[in-house]
């Protein structure tokens, strides 16, 4: 990312529906940023599109997810490297962004979410006339 004012990651552990003792995964995240805006790529297997929610509350994105792991009826898990099935992350946006413009698509366990520029931030071009 080029701009680092655009989209910054939050590194509050807590958000106000969090505790203490709540563990979450950080998915990982791509941010690709044009010059119409900026795209942000988030790896969240398992999490299905009822089990996400993405929230924009003053200038902070906080994305979060519930994995859902389907056991098959008579088996239990042995071992498992994940002991949390929740995800969480927060960024902070710069005011060039449309907010109310964002787009959001998940498919095959990755989230993808595009962050327009405001039209009067986005560079235009200017047609000039033969007279």
């Amino acid at each position: 990312m080029s701009d680092q004012s655009t989209l910054q990651q939050t590194e509050a552990a807590q958000t106000p529906q969090s505790t203490a003792s709540e563990r979450v995964l950080r998915p990982a995240v791509d941010i690709i940023e044009d010059a119409t805006g900026i795209t942000l790529k988030a790896d969240l297997p398992g999490t299905s599109r009822d089990r996400l929610e993405i929230q924009v509350e003053g200038d902070t994105l906080t994305l979060s997810g519930e994995v859902s792991i389907d056991i098959p009826d008579g088996m239990e898990a042995l071992y498992a490297d994940v002991s949390t099935t929740r995800y969480r992350r927060s960024f902070t946006l710069s005011k060039e962004l449309d907010l109310d413009n964002i787009g959001a698509e998940l498919k095959n366990g990755e989230l993808t979410l595009r962050l327009p520029k405001r039209a009067e931030v986005q560079p235009r071009r200017i047609e000039v006339s033969v007279g």
